[in-house]
């Protein structure tokens, strides 16, 4: 699909999706569609550094920790407005993710050494914000209920689901960006090879710090979010490791490397999640043990995600056409 088409599909995407609220006032499916949106922004952030990059991370709850306690704390503890404190967590998640690059890919971690790496810091960010009194170590932060525009608190589902559209409709022009663009091009070469990329004059320390910088802002911004809408943070939920896998997994069951591949994948696996403990709620584990063989055998027949499955359906005919004939 080339560029003008895919950002005809990114508009018609936001404005299918922004009139939601328009046709129906159902919670129970506004809900759903934020929840999905929500899950998009965390699998695309991911895909970012990660389908992009192929710095595969462990631990990108420290981003999305960090983003959610630094909105948390600008309010609660510095007066300040929920949007001037949302700012401030992209940029703050940001920062970390700035730092965290910075030790690793200037000693050249790479692979399982740096995805060990996040995972260790997820930890460590964890285990600070259980110790230190600014974060309520174990029992957290409530935010107050303030309902209002202007205090980022909506008294319906529309209000959220339209924020975080904004911010999926903004990864998805970053990811646009990336698939047609020359920093695109060079973080894909250093993913595919980065010593003939360093060759034609390719900087992977740069290119992959502004990858896991932009990936970092982008997963702050689902923190923060989270944040105004439960209005409550933990050290457990913010850098628990349930987020670092809803995020891959969502990237990599849509596909990674590509524009649509983690909104299908978060879209599928929430309506799967729903579906499961929905029908098999009342039995203890089921849903998990169905949601889990579902997620296996997604990996097993399509290992390009659910964006490849064109791709993939192509190469099984082809390749059944051209077998041994007798």
């Amino acid at each position: 699909m080339s560029g003008p088409r895919q950002l005809a599909g990114i508009a018609l995407f936001a404005a299918a999706v922004a009139c939601v609220p328009l046709v129906t006032a159902s919670g129970a499916t506004l809900n759903f569609v934020m929840m999905a949106l929500y899950a998009t922004l965390i699998a695309q952030a991911w895909n970012i550094l990660g389908g992009f990059g192929g710095q595969f991370s462990f631990g990108h709850a420290l981003f999305f920790g960090s983003g959610a306690y630094i909105q948390a704390i600008a309010q609660l503890q510095g007066g300040l407005n929920a949007w001037v404190a949302l700012g401030l967590a992209v940029i703050g998640a940001a920062v970390v993710g700035l730092f965290i690059g910075g030790l690793s890919f200037r000693y050249g971690l790479k692979g399982s050494y740096f995805a060990l790496v996040t995972l260790a810091f997820a930890e460590v960010f964890r285990i600070v914000a259980l110790s230190v009194p600014f974060t309520g170590g174990g029992v957290g932060l409530m935010l107050p209920l303030r309902e209002a525009p202007s205090n980022l608190q909506f008294a319906t589902r529309a209000g959220y689901l339209w924020v975080v559209l904004a911010f999926v409709v903004a990864a998805l022009l970053v990811t646009w960006w990336l698939r047609n663009g020359r920093f695109g091009a060079w973080l894909q070469a250093v993913r595919d090879n980065e010593d003939a990329a360093r060759a034609v004059g390719v900087n992977p320390f740069r290119v992959k710090l502004g990858a896991i910088g932009i990936s970092a802002a982008f997963m702050g911004a689902a923190g923060a979010f989270y944040v105004q809408v439960f209005q409550y943070i933990d050290p457990g939920i913010a850098y628990g490791s349930s987020t670092s896998v809803e995020a891959l997994v969502g990237a990599i069951v849509g596909g990674v490397g590509t524009l649509w591949g983690p909104v299908l994948g978060a879209v599928v696996l929430h309506l799967l999640a729903d579906l499961t403990r929905n029908l098999f709620g009342e039995l203890p584990g089921i849903n998990m043990v169905i949601y889990g063989t579902v997620l296996v055998l997604i990996v097993i027949f399509l290992p390009r995600g659910i964006a490849g499955l064109g791709l993939s359906v192509r190469q099984l005919w082809a390749s059944a056409k051209g077998g041994p004939r007798g």
